[in-house]
């Protein structure tokens, strides 16, 4: 069982359009070479591979790629774009679900992590990476530095988006580390706007490291961004990289 929210027919069904740009090729270009230097002669494994965004082009480089996702929607999308020989997905959570073989790079990108909801079962999704990595292999997270710096006393809210057609932005519950993603999306001209909405359990980078101490991973690196850029006290997000020793 998982705390993650599970994701509709209709949210996968309008996945990549809302994600075009975040899948364009100078967007992905960079977390590609990143994971294929990584993954080396190896195969890689996709936590959460969601329809594919990064786990397709991917494959398409020449590295294996195996993925786990919970939402058979959002599987199902995916499939539409490679069959099953090509690159093999297994319906359940990142947590506690297991496939076959060992990997060079298990990875876990946009966020994602977050969906699961509890601290327990992070530490679980460390595990499970640990568990299916060969000796000297990496687990690689990307995800955004929980914004509480601009959060004033008084106020619980911060804007992550205004633009044309979509105004976003997170609440946040500072005693369970809960937020909640609120979107209002314009989808046509007629001036109605689509609301959703979505929680997540933000992290800082320095309990996810505990985290894999916990699971017997050791932090090889940290950049803020896919472009091997320093990470700083004034970095938005994160990308790490846990080795399991040799």
């Amino acid at each position: 069982m998982t705390s993650s929210e599970l994701w509709t027919r209709a949210t996968a069904d309008r996945y990549d359009a809302e994600e075009a740009e975040a899948s364009s090729a100078a967007v992905l270009g960079p977390s590609l070479a990143f994971l294929a230097e990584l993954a080396g002669d190896g195969r890689a494994l996709e936590f959460a591979i969601g329809t594919g965004r990064v786990g397709v082009p991917l494959r398409e480089r020449g590295v294996p790629v195996v993925g786990i996702e919970l939402s058979e929607h959002m599987a199902a999308v995916l499939r539409r774009k490679v069959d099953e020989d090509t690159l093999p997905v297994v319906i359940g959570d990142m947590a506690t679900t297991v496939v076959p073989g060992s990997f060079t790079l298990v990875y876990l990108v946009y966020n994602t992590i977050t969906n699961l909801l509890t601290q327990d079962e992070q530490v679980e999704c460390f595990r499970n990476a640990a568990r299916h990595l060969e000796p000297g292999g990496r687990f690689v997270i990307e995800l955004g530095v929980p914004p509480l710096r601009l959060l004033p006393p008084g106020q619980v809210a911060v804007p992550f988006d205004v633009s044309q057609r979509h105004l976003g932005f997170d609440t946040f519950d500072l005693v369970e580390q809960i937020l909640v993603s609120h979107h209002l999306t314009r989808d046509g001209d007629d001036g109605r706007y689509r609301r959703a909405n979505s929680r997540h359990r933000y992290a800082w980078p320095a309990e996810l490291d505990l985290m894999a101490r916990i699971a017997g991973l050791e932090l090889e690196r940290r950049v803020a961004d896919w472009d091997a850029s320093p990470f700083t006290q004034n970095s938005e997000k994160h990308v790490s990289v846990w080795r399991k020793p040799a």
